[in-house]
């Protein structure tokens, strides 16, 4: 049985976060769209809903309350700095989206947001705070902006008018709808071909079947691919994996759902539409298994302070500038480059207790629930629920009250090679030495000092500096670090407009992408490198984008 029908004005291909922008600000305009997506009702949203919900911007009110001096020259040159365009035809796009969202993330983004509902905490976070060098890759300042109410209200904002929008006839949700094909005529594209799955009622994340029951044929004047990226296909990373890297890790937790599977890639290139930068991709080293997990693999990031003393597999400390928080893939890039993919962090309990985030929705029921009481109990002591229920339950948490112990623990979890307990000692001897002097040699130590400058890390997100050894600051804890998929760096090329390119540098009528399967914008508005906090708004922008330009387009 199959289903043909032309119902809307524009068909937009998945309902995650740059799916419902440019659905709403379709509606905005008056145009009826249709939404198709692979998975059930219950996944509105995508990946956007599991995000800790940071948004990056630029002088905001936020910044300048906590004294921070920012700009826009000085944010263009942080991101010109961390992508590292090399390219002259594949970056052409992705340079101008950089511009256009530096310029947004200075400009209207965060009264845009606001006028929707939209608040942030009022303590701006340090997030990715680079190489070392003033030209280099990362932030200079504070940016990370976090959603009070994390991911799930970055989504709400947007999917309760579309929502709206659906009763009053204007948008159309077609769930479980796969779409296999691209429906192009005389060089343009008018629609989508593809297979009815069966229903599902699994809830949100978990993997669902591809079990099919019909096709279907629908078409509009323009289509939007808002399919997401590759994260949840570990072989399709791989295949893509850069070399710059080292090989391609044999094992990787995966940090999105199964669902992200990077198909609309591969089908809209057959289509007549160019990816470029398809080895650009951002992957996380500070992976942990899920204990309670919800999709195959699960992993969650931690997202430390700069306290943690972090070795390799085999013990010995990762060099300069590879401090937690500051160089997401330079660090990426020496861990490969050792023959292991797992790496550990030692630390304290007053370490873990100060310093210690869980990315995830999920995993900060307080900012997620807006919950005002529950959020202020993270200045007391003890690590917040979620921590530590790892703590307890976590396969990558090793909990001792002596080194010899904590070794003899880590070793016990299988990993390969064994640990060298002198090796380890030595380590954190010498490291330990360093913390009381007024002077100091140890990079990393200046750069928690640096960061207890800033008021409201010393407050609430960075422990002051002491002796991993005194056991006043006990028991000592490791973390056995995995790598975890995320992002998909690259992709379809498209314009300012959103507007896909083909190969030979000419538009693709008809057919527009926004959100990760456009790479956030161009086919690779980040380069080479992220500053965190620009995944949610890359969403929000080339979302907009080609909402706003379809509806000025459209007959």
């Amino acid at each position: 049985m199959s289903e043909r029908a032309d119902v809307a004005d524009v068909i937009v291909v998945g309902a995650g976060l740059a799916g419902l922008v440019a659905t709403y600000e379709l509606v905005r305009a008056g145009r009826k769209v249709l939404v198709l997506d692979q998975e059930n009702e219950a996944n509105l949203g995508g990946q956007a809903f599991w995000s800790l919900g940071g948004l990056f911007l630029v002088d905001s009110e936020e910044q300048r309350r906590m004294k921070i001096k920012d700009s826009y020259e000085l944010a263009l040159q942080d991101w010109l700095g961390s992508a590292a365009f090399d390219h002259e035809r594949e970056d052409h796009w992705p340079r101008k989206w950089a511009q256009a969202y530096v310029e947004f993330a200075a400009g209207p983004k965060r009264s845009y947001l606001n006028g929707l509902g939209l608040r942030f905490m009022p303590n701006v976070g340090w997030a990715e705070r680079g190489d070392g060098l003033a030209s280099g890759h990362g932030n200079s300042v504070p940016r990370f902006h976090l959603t009070w109410g994390t991911g799930p209200e970055v989504v709400r904002v947007f999917l309760e008018p579309v929502k709206r929008a659906e009763q009053e006839g204007l948008v159309t949700f077609r769930h479980r709808h796969q779409v296999d094909e691209l429906v192009v005529e005389n060089g343009a594209a008018v629609g989508v071909r593809g297979t009815v799955l069966e229903d599902s009622a699994a809830p949100r994340g978990v993997k669902s079947s591809r079990d099919k029951v019909s096709s279907f044929e629908l078409r509009a004047q323009a289509v939007v691919v808002t399919s997401g990226g590759i994260g949840g296909n570990p072989e399709l990373v791989r295949r893509n994996w850069p070399e710059r890297l080292g090989p391609a890790p044999a094992r990787m937790i995966c940090g999105v759902p199964a669902h992200v599977d990077g198909r609309m890639l591969e089908i809209t290139e057959r289509a007549g539409g160019n990816i470029v930068n398809r080895d650009r991709m951002w992957h996380y080293t500070e992976g942990i298994k899920n204990w309670d997990p919800i999709w195959p693999d699960h992993a969650i990031r931690i997202i430390p302070g700069p306290s943690p003393l972090w070795l390799d597999a085999t013990g010995q400390r990762l060099p300069p500038p590879y401090f937690p928080g500051f160089d997401t893939l330079g660090t990426l890039k020496h861990i490969q480059r050792t023959g292991h993919a797992h790496t550990w962090f030692l630390l304290t309990q007053t370490i873990i207790e100060k310093e210690f985030a869980l990315s995830g929705s999920e995993q900060n029921p307080d900012f997620t629930g807006k919950d005002l009481k529950l959020t202020l109990n993270r200045v007391k002591k003890g690590p917040t629920g979620p921590v530590a229920a790892f703590m307890e339950h976590g396969e990558d948490f090793v909990v001792r009250r002596t080194l010899r112990d904590l070794v003899d623990g880590m070793n016990s979890l299988g990993s390969t090679p064994e640990l060298d307990y002198a090796q380890v000692e030595r380590e954190v001897l010498a490291r330990d030495r360093e913390v009381d002097l007024a002077y100091s040699k140890d990079m990393q130590l200046m750069a928690v000092r640096n960061a207890r400058a800033y008021f409201p890390d010393r407050l609430a997100r960075v422990a002051k500096p002491h002796r991993l050894l005194d056991p006043a600051h006990g028991p000592l804890i490791a973390v056995r670090l995995n790598l975890l998929t995320r992002k998909t760096l690259g992709g379809l090329e498209t314009d300012l407009d959103a507007r896909v390119i083909r190969p030979d540098g000419e538009v693709f009528e008809g057919l527009y992408a926004a959100g990760e399967v456009a790479g956030f914008g161009g086919g690779g508005v980040h380069g080479y490198n992220a500053l965190e906090g620009t995944f949610l708004g890359g969403c929000i922008f080339s979302g907009r984008a080609a909402g706003r330009a379809l509806a000025r387009s459209l007959a």
